[in-house]
């Protein structure tokens, strides 16, 4: 045969994966082909595969009969947005995507050459697991992908996308990776399956119940974001990416904006209500001062007490962290901490600046966080906030009460500028509890102890709950009017582009995990 005609033969077989009936039978599922995938993920026209042609080495159990080019995994790299991002998309039209030793090694060749590069790595999960008939070799090969993983860690932003089933030792990739997707119900991720954990503890359980994308979206916490196909997940993951620089060292992409830096929104005076103990929408707040009104939330069905999220101000982008008083009034519990947490170091290690907008009454209090280890987990948000260099901002809007005052990016951890709104309280706890302790005994032997509380109260209230005392010790740099909190925000962050600060040399902290 033609030696041209050979190429476009092998490189056609390749095309077809499994064949046109499992092709079909893909599409039929709702979900897109593995090239599909990349198509849509990369800039029309930049998608340049690698090892195209590679097959698997196994020669028992019949295999040496079913040699397919590419072995179930397609690789390369594009753009998105103009940047370059390196990229692999499971085809389980092949193998039913299983990993073997040279499947691996694909994937293996294109994360070390995003890391020489410096650019971000985006997996396509879509595997029925390691290829049983390479026994210990495919296992090696997930052993090879998690090391990569480990490494590139701070150095390229890595996002995974779950886009069918991702079981076993294989979920451990994408735990590792920086952000995960999941497509509702066409995918679903766990260690152990349904009939494994029926045999083991005689639970029934189906596979969306156990590992489902709303299941990883709003109880386990190890999914990000939930979409409704393939499409958007695709789409997704650009516009994550466009928030992101390629690596550790470059800095974000900035973005022209037709929003004018110094809009004022006279709403924003009004937000905060007059009772300490009605909630109100953070969201609100965020969206408003936001570029576009736009804010990308990260983690959105999980621990909602807490706000995480991209956004840009004056075209630049920046990480959002805030407290949600309309859900369990803002308070700080054992899965916002660690929520909040990831996000900061994920900023940290990208050069993203952190703003921080924050009303916190506490940590929410009962047996349940103290056994299940608030003290660790609540010191994993501190840790994180007090080890991140990039610029800091924090706005008080009301409540920032005791330990998760602190916390809450303070300017005791090194943040870099404080601001408070007028209706900022600073204490260490509300003015109701704190007379309760301070004139407990006054109250108790008052004519009216009702009347002599209310005056007590308001007395602590104008005396503590304000930002003036803080003020005036240093602690927060200046009062704003709520609605100029944009302008200001954009003032500084414009300031503190030029920032430089470091740790102390050292290996690495050790966090609280």
């Amino acid at each position: 045969m033609d030696p041209i005609e050979t190429l476009r033969e092998r490189e056609r077989r390749a095309e077809l994966g499994g064949g046109e009936a499992r092709l079909q039978k893909q599409h039929e599922q709702g979900k897109l082909t593995a090239r599909e995938r990349m198509t849509l993920l990369f800039d029309p026209g930049t998608f340049e595969e690698v090892d195209k042609l590679v097959v698997h080495r196994c020669r028992d159990f019949g295999m040496d009969a079913q040699v397919i080019p590419g072995d179930g995994v397609v690789t390369g790299h594009g753009r998105v947005f103009g940047r370059p991002v390196y990229a692999f998309a499971q085809d389980f039209t092949v193998f039913g995507g299983s990993l073997s030793e040279t499947n691996a090694a694909k994937i293996v060749k294109i994360m070390d050459m995003a890391m020489r590069i410096g650019a971000p790595v985006v997996g396509l999960n879509d595997s029925g697991g390691a290829r049983i008939q390479e026994g210990v070799l495919s296992l090696g090969g997930y052993a090879d992908i998690f090391l990569r993983n480990t490494l590139a860690s701070g150095v390229v932003p890595q996002i995974s996308a779950i886009m069918g089933p991702c079981a076993g030792g294989a979920v451990y990739s994408p735990a590792i990776t920086d952000f995960t997707i999941m497509v509702k119900r066409t995918s679903y991720m766990f260690v152990t399956g349904p009939d494994v954990i029926k045999t083991v503890t005689h639970e029934d359980v189906t596979k969306e119940a156990l590992g489902g994308a709303m299941t990883h979206n709003e109880k386990s916490g190890v999914a990000h974001f939930a979409v409704e196909d393939d499409r958007e997940c695709l789409m997704l993951i650009r516009e994550l990416l466009s928030f992101m620089p390629g690596n550790n060292v470059d800095e974000p992409p900035r973005v022209d904006t037709m929003d004018p830096s110094d809009r004022e929104d006279s709403t924003l005076d009004t937000l905060v209500p007059p009772s300490p103990n009605q909630p109100y929408d953070m969201l609100d707040l965020i969206h408003t001062i936001a570029d576009d009104g736009y804010f990308l939330e990260v983690h959105q069905h999980y621990a909602k007490n807490i706000l995480v999220g991209f956004a840009r101000l004056g075209g630049r982008s920046v990480g959002i962290v805030a407290n949600q008083p309309a859900f369990l009034a803002g308070t700080l519990d054992i899965d916002a901490a660690v929520k909040g947490a990831r996000f900061v170091r994920f900023c940290d290690a990208f050069n993203i600046p952190l703003v921080t907008f924050e009303d916190v009454p506490g940590f929410l209090p009962g047996t349940v966080q103290e056994y299940g280890g608030i003290i660790r987990h609540g010191a994993k948000l501190l840790y994180a906030f007090a080890e991140a260099t990039v610029p800091k901002v924090t706005v008080i809007t009301r409540k920032a009460y005791g330990g998760a005052y602190c916390v809450m990016a303070s300017k005791h951890i090194r943040t870099d500028v404080n601001f408070a709104w007028p209706t900022a309280e600073i204490a260490v706890m509300g003015a109701e509890g704190a007379v309760n302790i301070l004139y407990k005994r006054e109250i108790d032997k008052a004519a009216d102890p009702a009347a002599m509380r209310a005056a007590k109260v308001a007395e602590f209230r104008e005396k503590f709950a304000n930002p003036y005392v803080a003020a005036e010790k240093g602690f927060i740099d200046e009062v704003i009017l709520p609605r100029t909190t944009r302008r200001r925000l954009i003032q500084v962050l414009g300031t503190l582009e030029s920032k430089r600060d470091r740790n102390p040399p050292k290996k690495h902290g050790n966090i609280p995990l």
